[in-house]
């Protein structure tokens, strides 16, 4: 089993909420998948809090976790932005979005007691959320003589892809998705039927 081709997410929307010295943190952990969801969830929430004094937000996507962005959106560098992808980081979690919300509660935190609080408002938000464990999947493409049908079947049978597609005619055609680190084994057992060619 190959640990690269699972990755954690969240199902849906939740919420966090802390206050810390009259300061109010709201925080949204929302699912996403592109930057321009994060950029529209962020746009969003700005709106909707407009008479907020800080908008804050993090985000991590990609089952390789390679893409994520921070923004402390006037904050000092690093008291906001950077907490709350900790919270990501330390959760294992990717196509996800972090904001937090912060109405200034007349009290300055300084910057460790600032790092404390985005972190404490993410960390409620990942707790409310409902995680799952997703697999990073492979979609393959054959094409066979008809005739040859029954050695597939038996293949799709016993390797227990998710059958996307299929048309059976004088040539047939099939689109299977199986998680990645399956996918090479299910191709090469695949290719010993006579007739099938990978697309």
């Amino acid at each position: 089993m190959n640990a690269t081709d699972t990755y954690k997410t969240i199902v849906k929307t939740s919420e966090g909420y802390i206050t810390e010295q009259r300061s109010k943190f709201i925080a949204y952990a929302v699912p996403v998948h592109t930057p321009e969801e994060v950029k529209t969830h962020v746009d969003s929430y700005r709106t909707q809090y407009y008479d907020a004094r800080h908008v804050c937000w993090a985000y991590m996507l990609g089952a390789d976790r390679q893409i994520f962005r921070v923004n402390d959106d006037g904050e000092p560098s690093s008291t906001a932005g950077k907490p709350i992808l900790g919270v990501i980081n330390s959760n294992e979690l990717t196509d996800i979005l972090i904001v937090v919300i912060r109405y200034f509660g007349g009290v300055k935190l300084g910057t460790s007691g600032l790092i404390v609080a985005y972190r404490a408002a993410a960390q409620d938000a990942v707790t409310n959320a409902e995680i799952i464990e997703k697999t990073v999947d492979e979609e393959i493409t054959i094409t066979f003589e008809y005739p040859f049908l029954n050695g597939v079947m038996r293949i799709v049978k016993e390797d227990n892809p998710i059958v996307l597609s299929q048309s059976f005619d004088v040539n047939c055609q099939m689109t299977l998705r199986i998680r990645k680190s399956e996918a090479e084994k299910l191709k090469l057992r695949l290719l010993k039927v006579e007739t099938v060619q990978i697309l």
